[in-house]
């Protein structure tokens, strides 16, 4: 991994390549000056300020995450701690791009945006029109530890660097060799039922169908019912993109999704419409069509589905750790099944860069510089442990190695160890500003983290960075996507389910053409060549 952040390092600096409207400058952020003009900012020191401050943050959340951070401890405590008290306006993710949207074609946003998802597109759009404000000379003042950060992986700061030459965003970055988090959704199998059944573990999607038809016909938990369910997960889409590299697709990881290069070509390839797309779906729709899919597969969310996980039932499922979200330790993670082409790859892996856009302030933030201050706490030693680990005496426990351990009523939840965290931290579901590291990062033991070792000879020779658009090209693809990527969704969840019969396959594939995914194509190869040209 350490090697795909030169590769990312190499990439952006292809940004200098764009011509964007937001050549545009927007407002330097107040008090980025040699002396802040707030008066109430502690430069250095806690608490932050001199007097209290209040600040409203919009705030994404997983639907199955804590309700309310406002009544959590890690932010009582670090309210007292800087004197800043944050009002956390939650939004469920699923909600998330439809609020932001509105809150921003409204005027109504807030003073930053935190775990916001917020896209590099609109990054650059809304940084060139002054309503994120640059956070450059900030950095460099207020954010020592953040500042390190970028100073230690180059990489990382061209990747937030948008084509204006300005910063506007703090990221969520994972550790370069933290193959646990970097491959967050990935398949596991029950490895008592494997015993059970005299089965080994799965290397061909051959030997996955076999082994999921065992578990529907076999009453493995003993309890004269046939409520084992051979896969579960929530959507259709998490084994999709688990099983691509089984069909030689994603093979630039998950920052392309829908486009690769097609090896046999060594040109881009649009997914979605590709013959080993629609084999991968040819399998899925056999998997579904005879039980061997959770029925409620299309509706189901994460609630729902860690309270089925954490009766024992599923067989096979997709997820992060089922030992944290849902207390089964018995799953184990195969090594990527050979497809039909004898392809045995494995591309749901994320860049380290993984959430561009995680933080922002705005310019209706009166207190930027404090806000800075506020944030970059998260990137120190100090901060992570709090963020991860909570407090001493009531969330964990030091041993005598010095070696950090949360407490037993954690640990033992019977509901998942994510389930005890929440009670008083908020990290459970993701997406937050911040550094992922091992040492702070206990959702993931050693042991399971030596699991995804079995994947590490399957991973994308390169793992290309998200893209960098000028705004006329963002615009652009944002229009064609959206209209693409509803009909493309949707007839997926179609084929699998057997709503669509694969005999309208060619019709479906004329449908996208129609849609203009040429001048799609079109646009993500200007994007492409500028990556590569920067090589």
């Amino acid at each position: 991994m350490k090697k795909s952040l030169t590769v990312l390092t190499a990439a952006f600096v292809a940004s200098s390549l764009l011509t964007s409207a937001c050549s545009k400058e927007a407002p330097a952020a107040e008090g980025q000056g040699a002396k802040p003009v707030d008066p109430v900012l502690n430069e250095t020191g806690y608490p932050i300020v001199k007097e209290p401050v209040k600040l409203q943050f919009f705030t994404g959340r997983n639907s199955g995450g804590a309700e309310n951070f406002n009544e959590r401890m890690l932010w009582k405590e670090y309210a007292k701690k800087t004197g800043i008290d944050v009002d956390f306006q939650l939004v469920n993710f699923e909600n998330l791009s439809e609020k932001f949207n509105l809150a921003m074609s409204s005027g109504n946003y807030p003073d930053a945006f935190h775990t916001a998802r917020i896209s590099t597109n609109d990054i650059v759009k809304y940084g060139s029109q002054g309503m994120f404000i640059p956070l450059n000379g900030m950095i460099d003042k207020y954010a020592p530890n953040f500042k390190k950060l970028l100073d230690q992986y180059p990489a990382i700061k061209k990747g937030i660097t948008m084509p204006d030459g300005n910063i506007y965003s703090v990221p969520l970055v994972y550790e370069p060799d933290f193959y646990a988090v970097l491959i967050s959704q990935k398949l596991w199998i029950n490895n008592d039922w494997l015993t059970k059944l005299k089965m080994p573990v799965p290397k061909t999607l051959d030997d996955y169908y076999s082994y999921l038809k065992a578990v529907k016909n076999t009453d493995l938990n003993g309890n004269g019912k046939a409520d084992e369910i051979p896969y579960g997960g929530v959507g259709t889409g998490s084994l999709l993109e688990v099983l691509k590299g089984s069909f030689g697709l994603m093979n630039k990881g998950t920052n392309h999704r829908n486009v690769d290069v097609d090896p046999a070509t060594n040109k881009l390839r649009f997914i979605p419409t590709d013959p080993r797309y629609k084999e991968l779906l040819q399998y899925l729709n056999k998997l579904y069509t005879e039980g061997l899919i959770d029925k409620d597969i299309t509706t189901i969310k994460n609630p729902a589905f860690a309270a089925k996980g954490s009766q024992g039932i599923y067989g096979s499922l997709v997820t992060t750790f089922p030992s944290t979200v849902m207390g089964q330790k018995q799953y184990v993670i195969p090594a990527p099944f050979e497809g039909p082409h004898g392809d045995k790859l494995f591309t749901n892996i994320q860049n380290p860069l993984v959430q561009p856009g995680a933080f922002v302030i705005t310019d209706k933030n009166k207190h930027p510089e404090a806000t800075m201050r506020w944030i970059d706490y998260f990137f120190s030693d100090e901060g992570q442990q709090n963020f991860f680990m909570g407090f001493e005496g009531v969330t964990f426990k030091k041993t005598a190695d010095g070696k950090l351990n949360y407490t037993d009523e954690i640990m033992n939840n019977p509901k998942g160890m994510e389930q005890g965290v929440m009670k008083y931290l908020t990290w459970p579901g993701g997406s937050y500003p911040g550094y992922v590291t091992k040492k702070y990062f206990k959702a993931v033991d050693e042991e399971t983290n030596n699991q995804h070792k079995v994947l590490g000879d399957s991973l994308p020779k390169e793992n290309w960075p998200a893209f960098t658009y000028t705004v006329e090209e963002s615009d652009q693809m944002k229009t064609l996507w959206t209209d693409l990527n509803t009909y493309i969704d949707g007839m997926t969840v179609k084929f699998i389910t057997g709503a669509a019969p694969f005999s309208e396959w060619d019709n479906y594939t004329a449908t996208v053409k129609k849609m203009k995914v040429d001048e799609y194509m079109k646009l993500y190869e200007g994007a492409a060549q500028r990556y590569q040209s920067s090589k």
